[in-house]
């Protein structure tokens, strides 16, 4: 997990961020959700788990790292709902390489950028980025497409949209 220094805010890291992901979403690279705490407690993810997967569409196996905020609550809610979870080794990212990659993309094109001013506005920037990464951002393994495909338009003219305050714009043809 890793925080904020200034405020103490958790950002979604490689174990949250990984509960958000389900197999058929890492295929298109979709974000699923993306939620912000103080202080991260079994039942919290527990009810992000919730949250972000329906009963009837969560994964089948989850990877997470050893995060002493992963409890007994946390712990019957995957079983519950038929999540087996797999530990990775200790101090080691790179066995979680695709929240790693997602984690990198949120810091390096959204939060490295921007004054952060408490919990509120880092979800909002989150919600934010979310979208953009969902339905504007090129990805190269999906053919310079977004994550949602969107029809090519060829007629109109070109405007640009400003997103994260103009930190990314999305072009459209008007």
């Amino acid at each position: 997990m890793f925080r904020d220094r200034e405020s103490g805010t958790c950002l979604p890291d490689p174990v949250y961020s990984e509960l958000l992901i389900s197999p058929e979403s890492a295929i298109r690279h979709t974000q699923v959700s993306v939620s912000v705490t103080n202080n991260p407690t079994a039942e919290w993810i527990a009810g992000q788990v919730t949250d972000a997967f329906p009963w009837n569409e969560a994964p089948c196996h989850l990877i997470r790292d050893r995060d002493g905020a992963f409890g007994p609550a946390f712990t019957r809610r995957i079983r519950a709902m038929g999540i087996r979870d797999r530990h990775t080794a200790p101090r080691s990212p790179w066995q979680n390489g695709h929240v790693e990659r997602l984690i990198g993309s949120i810091r390096r094109e959204s939060l490295d950028h921007l004054v952060v001013f408490g919990e509120a506005h880092l979800r909002d920037v989150l919600k934010a980025y979310a979208l953009y990464y969902n339905k504007v951002r090129p990805h190269l393994s999906l053919d310079k497409d977004a994550p949602d495909f969107r029809p090519a338009q060829k007629i109109g003219r070109i405007a640009a949209i400003p997103i994260l305050g103009g930190l990314h714009h999305q072009y459209v043809r008007l």
